[in-house]
């Protein structure tokens, strides 16, 4: 009778499992601890009471001269990119998923004058399909490194966004960019000039192969309610009582859709166009005669919160470079506990049924 022996490549089951680790903790039990010592690290913990100097020493030492090759970088594990079957939970795709608050130092453009270097703050990331595991953030800092050293713009932004999604194998993707940005501000009669710094962002995102460039700008200016300079007028008029109206200091977010087929929209351009529709800004540098000037700026532009919105409406609806927009005004109000707030919507790219619960808390300014 001809006996043939089992195939060897054959994926043993469980009771065969459960048979070899019961003959190799039966050879344990006869063996020396050297030659348990000698075992595969792997195969040596499911020795039970094993003793802890039978395994193998580690180095505490951190090895400076090492050389990571290709051959050994080839053995690294990567869980990120590993297959969708060690997805957990929903299998569903991710609109974004990056990498927030990275920080560079970045050359920007001026209208007048030369480039100036701002920390910036640049979020960046990308879709996810449903059935892949993870990405490899470091790659989207990688691919943005490669343009950090140019003097920014939208098309430099949309060069490192098609690096990173290429890298990246996605489909969507979005890059944003924060910084402070600093404006010489002349005071209204002294002559005087200070820096003025606005919170400005730039912000590219691709969704269904459509690019849009958006611009974001908070303005922070005075606002008189004018209900209380009407009534603290009839106080002086009537009784001749003395009475201030109240005012304070208040923020416009203005976010903007840049006509791509239009001339550069530069940021001193965004801030005189709040300028013109709300001119209280805020002043930087004031002697006597400058406090006096925007008292009587603001006694000549009071204005409810709901006037600030259409006011820069109104503005941003006349240029040119502007497609859809949309104003988020705060008025932090110094008769009420509470503050004044409005938004202005136009076109669908900013419309939205739902707001983050802490939006408003952003629009506090900090001096």
């Amino acid at each position: 009778m001809n006996l043939h022996p089992r195939d060897l490549d054959d994926a043993p089951d469980r009771e065969e499992a459960a048979a070899a680790l019961k003959v190799l903790r039966k050879w344990a039990s006869l063996a020396s601890e050297a030659e348990i010592s000698q075992l595969d690290p792997a195969v040596a913990r499911l020795v039970p009471g094993l003793p802890p100097e039978s395994y193998p020493t580690m180095s505490r030492e951190y090895p400076e001269e090492f050389v990571a090759d290709e051959a050994y970088k080839a053995t690294l594990p990567d869980l990120q990119n590993g297959p969708s079957s060690l997805i957990r939970g929903a299998k569903q795709q991710i609109q974004h998923v990056g990498i927030s608050n990275f920080r560079l130092p970045i050359r920007f453009h001026r209208k007048h004058g030369d480039d100036l270097t701002l920390e910036t703050s640049v979020t960046g990331s990308v879709s996810l399909e449903a059935e892949k595991k993870g990405i490899n953030m470091s790659r989207i800092m990688r691919s943005f490194y490669k343009h950090a050293e140019r003097t920014f713009s939208f098309e430099v932004m949309e060069a490192a966004l098609d690096d990173y999604k290429t890298d990246l194998d996605s489909f969507d993707a979005r890059i944003q960019m924060r910084f402070s940005y600093p404006d010489r501000v002349k005071s209204l009669r002294s002559g005087l000039e200070g820096y003025q710094y606005y919170d400005i962002a730039l912000e590219l995102i691709e969704r269904g192969g459509e690019r849009l460039k958006i611009m974001h700008l908070d303005y922070v200016y005075s606002s008189t309610c004018p209900c209380s300079l009407e009534l603290s007028e009839h106080a002086r008029s009537m009784r001749g009582q003395l009475a201030t109206p109240h005012s304070q200091r208040s923020v416009a977010r203005i976010s903007v859709v840049v006509d791509c087929n239009a001339d550069c929209l530069w940021f001193e351009d965004l801030i005189a166009l709040c300028r013109r529709a709300v001119p209280t800004e805020t002043q930087v540098m004031v002697k006597r005669e400058d406090e006096q000037a925007f008292a009587e700026l603001n006694a000549a532009n009071p204005i409810f919160v709901e006037d600030a919105a259409r006011l820069f409406c109104a503005e941003l609806q006349a240029d040119h470079h502007v497609g859809d927009f949309r104003v988020i005004a705060s008025h932090q109000e110094s008769l009420h506990s509470h503050d004044a707030v409005s938004i202005l919507t136009e076109g669908p790219t900013f419309d939205s049924a739902s707001l983050d619960p802490r939006l408003f808390t952003t629009l506090f300014h900090v001096g």
